[in-house]
């Protein structure tokens, strides 16, 4: 691999009222979220390619920051099965031991849907190919600059990954919305800024 280095930016999406609600749904950023995402354009890092979660608020965002993003279906959020549609007070006051036991056990999924440890390993996988020379799109012998819009739980799975940190660390880690976290990887480890917002005042 030599002295490639590949950079990775991890940009939180706009806000909406699924995150506002803490509720388990997917929906584009509300008007206050695209107007931050717009005046936070012009901060974003240079970059070769840019890529976006799947979701309506990663894409949302995505287009707000002028970005031609390719969906990337490994970056999607974590699968939380059928608790999809609710927000986490109403699964706590019906489920209370399910919702204690995903919050305390990362191999645990009692919605049905995604591991912590499942959503790491996934994400991890996705980091490492792009340190790959002979998967990147650049070449061993360049540099890689990628930006990519992803939930807050992505981004968090990428830090525990990266870092090397117990899947247990998951939930220290805050993420908000419109700030950037870059990892930079080579021979064998990675090398993280920790998040910063993109624009003045943009959080």
């Amino acid at each position: 691999m030599g002295g490639w280095v590949v950079r990775i930016t991890l940009v939180a999406p706009a806000v909406n009222a699924a995150l506002r609600q803490v509720r388990f749904d997917d929906a584009p950023p509300d008007a206050a979220g695209v107007r931050r995402a717009r005046a936070a354009a012009a901060a974003l890092p240079r970059h070769d390619m840019a890529f976006t979660a799947p979701s309506e608020r990663c894409r949302g965002t995505a287009a707000a920051l002028g970005l031609d993003a390719a969906v990337a279906p490994e970056l999607g959020d974590l699968d939380v099965g059928r608790w999809r549609g609710r927000s986490l007070d109403e699964v706590g006051q019906r489920a209370p031991e399910e919702v204690a036991a995903w919050l305390s056990d990362p191999a645990a999924a009692p919605h049905g849907g995604e591991s912590l440890l499942a959503l790491v390993e996934r994400i991890g996988v996705w980091l490492e190919a792009r340190k790959e020379g002979s998967a990147s799109p650049y070449g061993p012998a360049r540099e890689g600059r990628l930006l990519a819009v992803v939930e807050p739980a992505v981004a968090r799975a990428a830090l525990v990954h990266a870092l090397g940190l117990p899947a247990s660390a998951f939930w220290r880690l805050d993420v908000a919305p419109l700030t950037a976290t870059e990892l930079s990887g080579r021979a064998g480890r990675w090398n993280l800024r920790c998040g910063h917002p993109l624009a003045e005042g943009v959080s």
